[in-house]
């Protein structure tokens, strides 16, 4: 895969506001990238590439004078750092410059006194509240949350996800803010989040997965739905390379292993 861009994608929709991901093919795929604004779900197993794939999307931005910021649950942002040093696409000064920000969220919970296992109906608006200042206060453009998951064990019932998810979709879309969550699933699940009620509020699905073909293991890529945007259903497969993620048609006869 020598070219990242991909033919006959559809054309922009008229009078459609766009938030590129900086990823040419997947925005020859959706018309010129994500409606902005949008809440999208980055769903896969370990390995498929949802990170890698969220931090380009955010560093594209910050190229674009865009504020970015990730939201790391589980992995802590100086470790996340070290990682994207590695790719050619990135600029260390678009951390110094403010343009592209990492936050981890255990330590917003322990500032704002979240150390229960279960948050309760305050808590979950408390941390909506400081999740809608951060992106308020830093003019944020484009979000991540890595991983909605990790946030959702400690929300629990599927209700008080549905009303966490209703709430945060529309302070975001308020704010202009396009925004990435990442769904961590097993290879088989049938679900693209650990309820299901995350996939149905959303704006967006992308499932990443691996697949089989003449004995290798390959990453794939393919949109389930986007709102407000035609796109294409097939699937495609993924490069991770220093210069950025590269998309190509997914040719027929490889055996899905899973998502």
């Amino acid at each position: 895969m020598a070219d990242g861009s991909l033919p006959g994608g559809p054309p922009p929709e008229p009078g459609a506001d766009r938030c590129p991901t900086g990823i040419e093919a997947l925005d020859n795929i959706l018309g010129g990238g994500f409606p902005r604004g949008h809440l999208v779900l980055v769903a896969g197993s370990v390995g498929t590439g949802k990170t890698t794939l969220t931090l380009e999307f955010l560093v594209r931005g910050a190229e674009r004078g865009e504020h970015s910021l990730f939201l790391s649950v589980t992995e802590a942002s100086s470790k996340l750092r070290q990682n994207l040093s590695t790719f050619e696409f990135f600029r260390p000064e678009l951390v110094s410059s403010g343009r592209l920000v990492f936050v981890d969220i255990p330590v917003v919970y322990e500032k704002l006194g979240l150390d229960h296992e279960e948050f309760t109906l305050e808590e979950i608006d408390l941390l909506i509240r400081s999740i809608q200042g951060l992106v308020s206060e830093l003019k944020i453009s484009r979000l991540v949350i890595d991983s909605l998951t990790s946030v959702c064990y400690r929300i629990r019932r599927e209700e008080r996800i549905r009303d966490f998810m209703l709430k945060l979709s529309q302070v975001l879309a308020d704010l202009n803010c396009t925004t990435l969550l990442v769904s961590e699933i097993g290879q088989t699940s049938a679900r693209f989040s650990l309820h299901g009620v995350e996939e149905a509020i959303v704006d967006g699905v992308i499932l990443l997965g691996n697949t089989r073909r003449q004995g290798d293991i390959i990453r794939v890529l393919q949109i389930i739905k986007m709102r407000g945007t035609s796109h294409s259903r097939a699937q495609y497969v993924v490069e991770l390379t220093p210069i950025g993620l590269l998309m190509a048609p997914h040719l027929k006869g490889g055996q899905q292993e899973g998502g």
